[in-house]
């Protein structure tokens, strides 16, 4: 099914996952998408890899932790995910070098936590791997303590990044 785009989010400097000033990062943008859930794009490298021409299971996990931990930020703006408990279930081996789709939502929102779960699909919309996890929302002081008079979301260089144009819709398998 095809959902409009409603929102990109902000991206860290040095970020595994989101980093655009990083080497090795992933590079990935978040977009948000009119059903409330979350969406991103990625291709996995050679330096990502465990077994030949497969993706590495902790950069699989790393994955679909970003995307159910920043999901919370569709209704929550001000709020961040930390993870208590991920579950992640590899159903194939997540190929390098192909594009994937990884999505995220939020199952259950209660004050101070909150539950959520993600797939990664491949591009004929097979699911390579899924995820359920356990999350604590804090907001950004809470996580880095910085003196920067501009706050922590300054301090870690939090932004959005306008390198890839956001698309107008995304076509999720489901």
């Amino acid at each position: 099914m095809r959902y409009k785009v409603c929102g990109k989010q902000y991206r860290n400097d040095k970020c595994l996952v989101c980093g655009f000033d990083n080497p090795l990062s992933l590079g990935m943008d978040f977009w948000q998408l009119e059903n409330g859930e979350l969406a991103a794009y990625c291709i996995c490298r050679e330096y990502h890899q465990s077994y030949p021409g497969r993706t590495h299971g902790g950069v699989i996990s790393a994955l679909l932790d970003e995307v159910i931990g920043r999901a919370i930020c569709i209704t929550e703006p001000t709020c961040w995910g930390v993870t208590v408990e991920l579950n992640v279930k590899f159903k194939q081996p997540v190929p390098l070098e192909e594009k994937l789709l990884i999505v995220g939502r939020i199952t259950r929102n209660r004050s101070r936590m909150f539950e959520g779960s993600g797939e990664i699909y491949d591009g004929n919309g097979n699911v390579l791997a899924t995820a359920s996890g356990n999350y604590m929302k804090l907001p950004a002081d809470k996580i880095v303590h910085t003196d920067d008079p501009e706050g922590p979301v300054n301090a870690m260089n939090w932004r959005l990044v306008d390198e890839t144009p956001a698309p107008e819709y995304i076509e999720l398998p489901y």
